[in-house]
C-alpha cells in the first residue's frame, strides 16, 4: 500500500464545492491500480482540484470498500471501477494481480477514449507497470502525467524485509526509470523523492514538481470525545494507518510492552485504527507479549467522525514505520492529521518526519523498540508538553502544509503539461479573478 496514502479514513461526500462548468483546460484521465476511488485521499483530492480548475476528469481504480459501481459521476468527475483482484501473496501472486490490473485499466482506458477522449494520462504508482498504458497513449500524442506516490524498488524490499530478489528490484528500477523518461511531468511528494529522480534517474529538474500530500482543512475538524474509550485507560496511544509489513506495528507492538513490563506504565491502552497484511501477524504478537489488555484493534475506519473521534480521544500519536531505504524517503499523510488534531507524536527519527513533525513530534532512535517506549512515556508523564507541541503542529499544517498549499503546485504542473491551453483563460474559470 502506498505510503501516500496511508490515511485512514476517506470522505465519501464531497469535500469542496466542485462546480465543473467551465472545461477550457483539457481533459485528465486519472489511473490507479493500489486503492478504490475514493478511497485514495490523494487522487481523490487531485480529481476535485482539477475539476474545480476547469479540468474534465475522468478516474479509473479497482472497487473497494462500498463502492462497487463500475460507473458513477462523483461531483463531476467520471469514475470507472474494475472488480478488484484478490489480496496478492509472493513473487507470482504480485504478478498476476498487475497482469490483470493493467489489462483491465487498459481495456477501460479505451473505452474512456472512444466516449470522452483525453488530453492528459495521470498515472499513480504504485505499480510503475501503468507506465505501459501510459506509453500506448504517448504514440497517440496524450501528455502522460507521473504521479510519483512511492519509490517502489525500495518499497519492494521493505515489504519482503530486505530479502526480495535482486532480479525483481531491477525490474522495478527499470519501470521507475521509463516512467521518469516517458513523463511530460512528474508530480512527487517532496525533496527527497525529487532529488531522488534527479540523481537516480537524470530527470530535468524543470520537469517536476513537488505536490505534498496535506491534509485537507475542511475535513479536520475537532471531533468530540469518545467517552467509552477514555474511561478504558488515562493513557490512550493512537496509531493510525495501513498495517504493512513496512509500516512499523509490529515494533509498536513491542515497543508497548517495554512501556508496560519495563517502564511500568500498566494503565496504558495503544489504539490501532487500520488494517493491513500484516494485521494477523501483529494480532499474533499481541497474544505472545501478553498485551491483551493494552492493545486495541478498530479495523479500517471509513467514517471520517469515527477517525476524528480516535484521534480527539487519545493522548499520543505515534508513527512506528522504521528507518529504511524506503520509510527514510516517505512523506506520511497521518502525521499531519496528528498534527492538525492537536496531537504530540512519537515518531523514528527519519528525515521527512523530521521535515513534516518538526517541534510536534518526539524522535526515538531509528528502530529502537525501548527508546520509542521512553518518549511515549515522556509525553504521556507531561501534559503540557503535550499541549505545547498539539498547538504547534496545528499552526504549521495550516500555514504550510494542508492540501490547499499544494494545489497551486498541482495546477502548475498541469500548466506545463498543457502550455497550449495557457491563454484559454476565461472570466468563467475559477481562479481567472
Amino acid at each position: 500500500m502506498s505510503r501516500a496514502v496511508t490515511s485512514i479514513f476517506v470522505n465519501p461526500i464531497k469535500e469542496v464545492e466542485v462546480k465543473p462548468v467551465w472545461h477550457g483546460r483539457g481533459s485528465v484521465l486519472m489511473i490507479v491500480e493500489n486503492n478504490g476511488y475514493p478511497r485514495d485521499p490523494r487522487v481523490r483530492k487531485e480529481a476535485q482540484a482539477l475539476v474545480a480548475a476547469g479540468y474534465r476528469v475522468s478516474v479509473i481504480a479497482p472497487a473497494m470498500g462500498e463502492r462497487h459501481r463500475l460507473y458513477e459521476n462523483l461531483d463531476g468527475i467520471h469514475v470507472y471501477r474494475y472488480p478488484a483482484p484478490p489480496d496478492a501473496h509472493g513473487a507470482i501472486g504480485y504478478l498476476l494481480e498487475y497482469a490483470y490490473s493493467m489489462l483491465a485499466i487498459f481495456a477501460i482506458s479505451l473505452l474512456v477514449l472512444l466516449r470522452d477522449s483525453f488530453d492528459v494520462i495521470h498515472a499513480a504508482n504504485p505499480p510503475d507497470t501503468l507506465v505501459f498504458i501510459a506509453a500506448f497513449y504517448k504514440l497517440l500524442g496524450k501528455r502522460f502525467i507521473y504521479d510519483h506516490h512511492d519509490i517502489a524498488p525500495e518499497m519492494y524490499y521493505a515489504r519482503f524485509r530486505g530479502r526480495g530478489n535482486r532480479a525483481i528490484y531491477s525490474i522495478l528500477l527499470w519501470c521507475e526509470r521509463l516512467s521518469c523518461q516517458l513523463a511530460s511531468q512528474i508530480v512527487t511528494t517532496n525533496e527527497t523523492h525529487r532529488s531522488l529522480e534527479i540523481q537516480r534517474h537524470g530527470v530535468d529538474p524543470d520537469r517536476i514538481t513537488i505536490v505534498r500530500n496535506g491534509p485537507s482543512l475542511p475535513e479536520m475538524r475537532s471531533g468530540e470525545i469518545d467517552a467509552e474509550l477514555r474511561r478504558r485507560s488515562r493513557a490512550l496511544i493512537g496509531c493510525a494507518g495501513v498495517v504493512g509489513v513496512q509500516d512499523g506495528v509490529d515494533l509498536l507492538v513491542r515497543s508497548v510492552h517495554h512501556l508496560v513490563y519495563d517502564l511500568h506504565h500498566t494503565d496504558c491502552l495503544c489504539v490501532i485504527v487500520g488494517d493491513g497484511d500484516a494485521l494477523p501477524t501483529v494480532k499474533q504478537l499481541v497474544v505472545d507479549l501478553h498485551l491483551q489488555g493494552h492493545v486495541l484493534f478498530t479495523g479500517w475506519v471509513d467514517d471520517v467522525a469515527s477517525y476524528l473521534r480516535y484521534l480527539s480521544t487519545v493522548d499520543v500519536c505515534v508513527d512506528p514505520s522504521p528507518s529504511s531505504a524506503y520509510n527514510d524517503c516517505c512523506t506520511t499523510i497521518k502525521l499531519m492529521e496528528y498534527m492538525l488534531a492537536e496531537k504530540p507524536i512519537v515518531a523514528f527519527d527519519l528525515p521527512e518526519n523530521r521535515f513534516t513533525a518538526q517541534e510536534s513530534a518526539l524522535y526515538a532512535r531509528p528502530n529502537d523498540e525501548l527508546d520509542f517506549a521512553r518518549a511515549i512515556a515522556t509525553l504521556l508523564d507531561d501534559p503540557s508538553r503535550r499541549r505545547t507541541m498539539g498547538a504547534f503542529g496545528r499552526r504549521r499544517v495550516e500555514n504550510e502544509l494542508a492540501w490547499c498549499n499544494s494545489v497551486p503546485k498541482l495546477l502548475e504542473a498541469y500548466a506545463r503539461a498543457l502550455p497550449e491551453y495557457l491563454g484559454q483563460r476565461s472570466s468563467e474559470h475559477p481562479l481567472a479573478n
